[in-house]
């Protein structure tokens, strides 16, 4: 991951997407606790590089998430990585790397990627 990188993760309520955060923001060097951002929309971490960590559960569209700042830090110093991502995927760039957690049937997480954005 370099800074300008944007990730967008995509899974039901419980699929491992802010574990998976967590897990970045360790390899970023960010020692803060990482939480979920529903309520804030945007938590911003210091690491290595600069984690900038949204939620758009509770965001209806692009413009809104506009409105939120969020799109400036897309291109900022850090890495952008978005959950919920496909409530404002107009606004993401094409080399945006997209992440999607599912829940098997047995209980298991499944998660698929796709984009050039590592």
């Amino acid at each position: 991951m370099t800074p300008g990188s944007v990730v967008a993760l995509s899974g039901p309520l419980g699929s491992g997407k802010t574990t998976f955060v967590k897990g970045l923001a360790r390899a970023l060097g960010v020692k803060e606790t990482i939480t979920s951002p529903t309520f804030t929309i945007i938590s911003e971490y210091q690491g290595n590089i600069p984690l900038y960590h949204m939620d758009l559960y509770r965001i209806d569209s692009a413009e809104e998430f506009e409105n939120t700042g969020g799109g400036e830090l897309l291109s900022g110093s850090g890495v952008s990585v978005i959950e919920w991502a496909e409530h404002a995927a107009e606004a993401l760039p094409e080399d945006t790397l997209y992440i999607s957690f599912s829940i098997t049937p047995d209980g298991t997480r499944r998660i698929t990627y796709n984009g050039d954005g590592l």
